[in-house]
């Protein structure tokens, strides 16, 4: 299924937490180190950082995330292979939250609204 992307005109600045950096750190050492595929691990890795880059072009073209849900509709969530980019769109700065694969509980996802 494709996403339409809207354009805003704006150019956002993406800032990665730290949270996120040591997620995709998880992924990526699990892939390499535990499943024995450092190919895929770098491949998966370059994904992410490619999906952040969209992200910044293109914030509103990713649907809003139902578990973070706000008026403003500011949490918003991208897809990656299996995992969900969960980032936050502020004025002209796209804060990536964490990302998390898609089959972890909602909770998990509720918590991230606490990272900075």
């Amino acid at each position: 299924m494709e996403q339409k992307e809207e354009t805003t005109g704006q150019t956002y600045q993406v800032r990665i937490s730290h949270n996120a950096l040591r997620n995709i750190d998880e992924i990526v050492g699990y892939i390499a180190f535990e499943n024995h595929q450092p190919g895929n691990a770098m491949k998966i890795g370059s994904r992410i950082f490619e999906t952040f880059d969209r992200i910044g072009r293109h914030p509103f073209a990713f649907k809003e995330c139902e578990e973070l849900q706000s008026k403003a509709k500011q949490y918003r969530q991208a897809v990656c292979s299996s995992w969900l980019i969960i980032y936050k769109v502020m004025q002209l700065e796209i804060v990536i939250l964490g990302v998390i694969h898609s089959a972890m509980k909602p909770s998990r996802i509720k918590s991230l609204r606490k990272v900075k």
